[in-house]
């Protein structure tokens, strides 16, 4: 019994020490997909696939830290669990908001004011070449999940002329930093692309300014290049967009 004893904190602390390496393959894996991801030095959709790998690796490791806490009394394991749990955490936390806006918006990733006619994007469709996602509008299913999740998201009536709106709508943009890759004065159409802040990813933007009565009608269209669900980030985008738009009205005298 005593041989046993003796070996069993050993065996114990083994669990700590696989949690701490768990989370240390977890944290390069993900650093390695961000640096891929926003450097482009990577396929991006291989890059994002190492990039969650990390993520989900981090969750085992933050399971496996905590089992060795409680279950090593020896100082030396409990100080890799909490290495392990702290490792994990570190890379867990920042996600949680990503992770709670996964299963809180509709796994679709183009919006748009108008479902029906969404904006067609003309200039940038070269740089979407070798996009994993398509231009082309996803029709009615798409249109039914965007107004379950953004029923506010609605073309915008200006009182000023087009003119006048779409030069309103350059200053936005160049505000924004948005790299525009196409303008249409006659044809009332924008076109620029967003980068997101985090992983960098490319959003193409597509702004349509047309008559309506004395005034403008706005529409716009926000579309990922990669992913999914875009987590909510283009409907913020339009949404943002717009109240600028809103914002930068002359009222009347």
């Amino acid at each position: 019994m005593s041989q046993m004893g003796s070996t069993s904190p050993a065996r114990t602390s083994r669990t700590a020490t696989a949690g701490l390496g768990l989370a240390l393959v977890a944290a390069a894996l993900m650093l390695g997909g961000y640096v891929s991801v926003s450097t482009a030095g990577l396929n991006i959709e291989i890059g994002f696939m190492l990039f969650l790998a990390g993520v989900a690796l981090g969750f085992i490791a933050l399971a496996v830290s905590v089992v060795g806490l409680w279950r090593t009394r020896m100082a030396s394991g409990r100080n890799r669990a909490w290495a392990g749990i702290i490792v994990s955490g570190l890379i867990i936390v920042p996600m949680a908001p990503q992770i709670m806006a996964a299963f809180s918006v509709p796994p679709i990733h183009d919006i748009t004011t108008d479902t029906e006619n969404p904006p067609k994007f003309v200039d940038i469709l070269p740089l979407r070449a070798d996009a994993p996602n398509t231009a082309d509008y996803g029709g009615e299913t798409v249109a039914e999940l965007q107004k379950t999740a953004y029923p506010g998201i609605k073309p915008m009536i200006l009182s000023a002329p087009p003119s006048e709106a779409f030069a309103k709508a350059q200053k936005i943009i160049d505000a924004r930093g948005w790299t525009v890759a196409g303008e249409d004065a006659d044809a009332g159409r924008i076109e620029a692309t967003a980068v997101t802040k985090n992983m960098r990813f490319k959003d193409d933007v597509v702004i349509r300014i047309t008559p309506e009565g004395d005034g403008s009608r706005i529409d716009m269209r926000s579309v990922s290049r990669f992913g999914q669900s875009d987590l909510g980030v283009n409907a913020k985008r339009i949404t943002e967009f717009l109240k600028d738009m809103e914002a930068s009205q002359i009222p009347p005298s």
